[in-house]
């Protein structure tokens, strides 16, 4: 086991919502990452009240972030939209021989870690996106699932959660709109129309009306299980329901470049992250349900935290996992790299079920 303080480890985002939640939560903790983003002035505002050490810089040219990693045994990588900032960070934490961890949900990202495995592997370093909400507990349920029924065909997993969004999901949920559904059949990722399959589920908190969302278990319960049928579900009412619906005829209008730049402006000025308080006061119910071809069914359940606290949970039992042991280099899933009871660790979870 390796004295954490004795490793230098970064948080790149750390002005975000989310990354300065996981920033301050660390410090509590007794950690000493590096903070840096693209903003001078706020990483070094925050910075200078947590007592650490901050660096500014844009994601523009990966030979110049591979310089600013280099030393570092590891990236929290905070920063989104993922879809845009996940690739350099990636490549430069490959060319700098540190581990990259990220809080994404983008199933573009899951595929862009799982092509790059050969080269982590041969720079020895893990590639893990997905460590905070996105999808430690649904991936940890689908591994569950997949021990309990190991011939299982068919796997559905969802969450209910009311946690209000931060800017930053706010935005990415603006691109997965205008890419449509996504599932998984027979194994390969295809595009279906927005609330493509709508269903009762019981997520823990009562039965719910629930559709169908491409959410970022389609991408990584695959390699967490090898299950080629993959669906994710959240509940919705039958207005939000048809509201998605519709939005699959706006589809082209919502792909155009100047459609995108406004809604996200729009985002940015009016959408603002929960506060402690309102995290505090909502936890997230996860559900998942593994299908064989006899038609044997299997039912698993966790109550956590909100999103948010377990994202920075989540974030940090993973950061400390790899500063303190030593992990092969590769592509992994967060229920691959620490196994399925990871979400039972992270503070506020309940027990894993499975009926």
């Amino acid at each position: 086991m390796t004295n954490t303080n004795n490793l230098n480890w970064m948080i790149y985002g750390a002005n975000g919502y989310t990354g300065e939640l996981i920033a301050r939560e660390a410090v509590r903790q007794g950690l000493k990452p590096i903070l840096a983003g693209r903003n001078q002035t706020k990483v070094t505002e925050l910075a200078q009240e947590l007592g650490l050490e901050f660096r500014a810089f844009g994601l523009d040219e990966v030979t110049q972030i591979s310089k600013q990693l280099e030393g570092l045994h590891l990236v929290m990588h905070c920063a989104g939209p993922f879809s845009s900032t996940s690739k350099p960070m990636m490549q430069a934490c490959i060319n700098a021989g540190a581990h990259y961890l990220d809080i994404t949900g983008e199933i573009s990202v899951f595929e862009l870690a799982q092509s790059l495995d050969a080269q982590a592997q041969q720079a020895n370093i893990v590639l893990c996106p997905g460590v905070g909400f996105d999808v430690i507990p649904t991936d940890c349920v689908a591994a569950a699932l997949k021990e309990a029924l190991p011939d299982a065909t068919h796997l559905a997993l969802g969450f209910d959660s009311k946690t209000g969004l931060s800017p930053g999901t706010a935005k990415t949920s603006t691109e997965g709109m205008a890419d449509g559904g996504k599932i998984r059949k027979n194994g390969k990722i295809i595009t279906v129309p927005l609330a493509h399959h709508v269903r009762q589920i019981d997520f823990g908190d009562g039965q719910k009306s629930a559709m169908s969302v491409p959410w970022g278990d389609v991408a990584t319960a695959f390699y967490t299980t090898g299950i080629a049928n993959i669906e994710v579900f959240v509940p919705a009412s039958p207005k939000v329901i048809f509201g998605a619906k519709m939005l699959n005829s706006l589809r082209p209008l919502l792909k155009l470049q100047v459609m995108q730049k406004m809604m996200k402006s729009i985002i940015g000025k009016s959408v603002v992250g929960p506060n402690a308080e309102l995290r505090a006061k909502l936890p997230t119910y996860v559900w998942g349900e593994a299908r064989n071809a006899q038609g044997q069914v299997k039912t698993a359940r966790i109550q956590t935290e909100n999103a948010y606290s377990l994202t920075v949970n989540g974030a940090l039992t993973v950061v400390r996992y790899l500063l303190e042991q030593k992990v092969k280099g590769g592509t992994y899933t967060p229920a691959k790299l620490m196994g399925y009871q990871l979400v039972t660790q992270i503070k506020g979870s309940g027990a894993l079920i499975i009926t």
